[in-house]
């Protein structure tokens, strides 16, 4: 992240994750590193995608990508905690490492889920863009305005993996929701609809409605301090 850009979160759980994030950052063993937990938060992702696409098996197969959304949370939330903890930070490095790994994670999360039984690829795939979308946008705010803006509406990453075991659960333990399908045809085109498709497209109207608000607030915040230029009176 750049070294000038301020952080901000607030989300609704961001003040006892953080107490959370630094109590388990003091009690990390000395040979545990940022790149280290960087790398955990990589085999997280991976647990989530290979669980998403085993659920075609077996329902029971969601358990292990609730492993890997905690997992996931471990690494990825917890490699900057212990490098700020141990005032080993490595703003340019940890800028570049941090959102490259993050695009991969999100990539492997994202089509592993819709992989899986319960929700259309092309809405998986739809989320995906959106919120690769607001990355970058984040990741622009970050050199322009000095600001990383990391929640949205009072939601980040670590809210989205609580709705996201929340509703693995409900999948495993509901099984008239697992067998859930609608068949609808668009454009002449067969589309068949699942358990995970209509909180999917909420969430991803939700994203596409952040997306709009954010970028329109931005331009104009952008638009007043770099304004036309003035002609040269003649």
């Amino acid at each position: 992240m750049d070294k000038k850009a301020k952080r901000i979160q607030t989300s609704l759980l961001n003040g006892i994750e953080r107490k959370v994030l630094i109590w388990l950052a003091n009690r990390q063993p000395k040979w545990i590193t940022s790149d280290m937990l960087t790398r955990v938060g990589i085999v997280g992702a991976v647990l989530i995608a290979l669980g998403y696409i085993l659920s075609n098996i077996h329902v029971n197969y969601l358990w292990i990508s609730t492993l890997g959304l905690i997992i996931n949370w471990y690494g990825d939330s917890l490699d900057g905690t212990l490098a700020r903890v141990r005032k080993t930070q490595r703003p340019i490095y940890g800028y570049y490492i941090d959102h490259t790994v993050d695009g991969i994670n999100e990539i492997l999360m994202f089509v592993g889920i819709g992989l899986s039984p319960f929700l259309n690829l092309y809405t998986a795939l739809a989320m995906l863009i959106v919120y690769l979308l607001l990355t970058l946008n984040v990741s622009m705010n970050a050199h322009l305005r000095s600001e990383f803006k990391l929640t949205y509406v009072g939601l980040g990453p670590t809210e989205f993996r609580l709705l996201a075991i929340l509703l693995n659960t409900l999948l495993i333990f509901i099984k008239p929701w697992q067998q859930f399908e609608q068949v609808m045809t668009i454009l002449g085109k067969t589309i068949y609809i699942h358990a995970l498709d209509y909180p999917g497209l909420v969430t991803l109207a939700i994203l596409i409605l952040i997306y709009i608000v954010t970028i329109w607030n931005d331009a104009g915040y952008y638009s007043k301090i770099d304004p036309l230029p003035k002609k040269d009176d003649e």
